[in-house]
């Protein structure tokens, strides 16, 4: 059969009118061409469908069955257009999100859980890279949005993407109370390179980063301890295993639960903002515009 929802829709408002004329103005067509198309329904069947009478028509054993397959089919359609609307609309589907450490970590614990408790079909992909990769990828047209630290503005500005700052991250170090510079209220990470250090486990977009400053001064972090968690890693600092750098928002977290101390890092890298990167704001999907609008972005 070569039935299309525009026949299934007639046969229905036919059956349910009772009449072939009420049944036409219900699909808003002429009853000439009602007519017409139901011929070719049944010719189509092979068999009949409507059992004409003085006052209408009722279907037959055949058209019963036809118009339970067809409200099936109809309930079917309404169901899909209402999922595809859903994706237009970014109310389902999976949204990829590119951010570093800082952001995974402090920004977008409180500020995305609302947002996503919203839309309970939505689903988030966070995928942690540094802010050097995120603006490639944003860049290379492989990435839609993410969230990077304001140290890359120069390379970003030079591909062409937006930056807007929506939070502070400044870098800090952390040290055990008996460390010697716990008493110290600002350092350099050229002049702790010597120290033992315990470090993020590796994959770590931070912990990249920070190996990453230490090649550009000459020297290398020793790292006495990879942790996968910062509650760890700061765990092994307070008891004097090494010092870390981490974000001023996970020390501040762990600070008074484990009594080591904070020490302001004075490097340019460290003193750093969160920043939404994105390239072309018309050209992001509703959805993502929704998101960023949320954590903090100015529509361009």
């Amino acid at each position: 059969m070569r039935l299309d929802i525009a026949d299934l829709t007639l046969f229905l408002c036919v059956v349910d009118a009772g009449s072939i004329t009420q049944g036409a103005e219900r699909a808003n067509l002429a009853l000439a061409s009602a007519s017409e198309r139901l011929r070719n329904i049944e010719m189509d069947a092979g068999v009949r469908l409507l059992e004409r009478r003085a006052r209408g028509v009722a279907p037959t054993e055949a058209g019963e069955t036809l118009a339970h397959h067809a409200r099936t089919i109809l309930r079917q359609q309404a169901v899909l257009k209402e999922e595809l609307r859903d994706f237009a609309a970014g109310a389902r589907g999976t949204l990829h999100l590119y951010a570093n450490t800082g952001a995974l970590t402090g920004l977008l614990p409180k500020q995305l859980a609302p947002w996503l408790a919203e839309r309970p079909r939505l689903h988030v992909d966070l995928k942690e890279r540094t802010s050097e990769e995120i603006v490639r990828l944003i860049a290379a047209g492989l990435a839609e949005a993410g969230i990077v630290s304001d140290a890359i503005q120069p390379s970003a500005l030079k591909a062409g993407l937006v930056l807007q700052p929506v939070a502070s991250d400044h870098l800090v170090l952390i040290v055990s109370a008996e460390h010697r510079l716990a008493a110290n209220r600002t350092t350099c990470l050229a002049d702790i390179l010597g120290e033992a250090f315990v470090g993020l486990a590796q994959g770590s977009a931070l912990q990249d980063h920070i190996d990453e400053k230490a090649r550009a001064i000459g020297g290398l972090l020793t790292l006495r301890i990879r942790m996968k968690t910062f509650e760890g890693l700061c765990d092994m600092v307070a008891h004097g295993i090494g010092v870390a750098i981490v974000p001023q928002t996970i020390a501040s977290r762990y600070r008074r639960s484990l009594g080591y101390r904070t020490v302001t890092l004075t490097d340019d890298w460290a003193l750093r903002q969160l920043c939404l990167c994105f390239k072309d704001w018309q050209a992001l999907p509703t959805i993502m515009r929704s998101l960023l609008v949320h954590l903090g972005a100015e529509p361009a």
